[in-house]
């Protein structure tokens, strides 16, 4: 089970990745983070990005149909959404949270270049990635 520099490196193996980042989006800090970053400061992107995600699972319209956003055992271990993604003229940002065994505020950030990134590629082995990564 690959811990959190592991998972980041296997991130930026990804076609087009640029950058990837695991926050904490409760309060915006970077548990980790490997490439490059939108302006340059992978603090400030994570800060960002985590104001983007929160904003997003605090928000009862995005929840799943009959839950009220707890986890199986009322432990919030499971967010309350699987992916964001953003895009703009050059790039993807997906960020795909973590469901943990712990009450957990996490997510994986990844910015992608757009003319060689792949998408559905990237969630799909970023969802795998999350259910494989060791946070203790």
């Amino acid at each position: 089970m690959p811990g959190i520099d592991e998972c980041l490196l296997e991130a930026m193996r990804l076609p087009g990745a640029r950058g990837a980042a695991l926050v904490d989006w409760t309060s915006g800090l970077a548990l980790g983070a490997v490439g490059e970053f939108p302006g340059g400061d992978h603090e400030a992107a994570a800060a960002e990005a985590a104001e983007v995600a929160r904003l997003t699972a605090e928000q009862r319209a995005f929840t799943p149909v009959g839950s009220d956003g707890l986890g199986d055992d009322g432990a919030g271990a499971d967010p309350p959404v699987e992916d964001l993604i953003i895009s703009n003229r050059d790039s993807y940002h997906l960020l795909r949270f973590v469901p943990t065994s712990f009450d957990s505020s996490v997510f994986l950030h990844v910015w992608l270049n757009r003319s060689d990134g792949n998408l559905a590629l990237a969630r799909i082995r970023l969802g795998e990635m999350a259910g494989r990564l060791v946070l203790g």
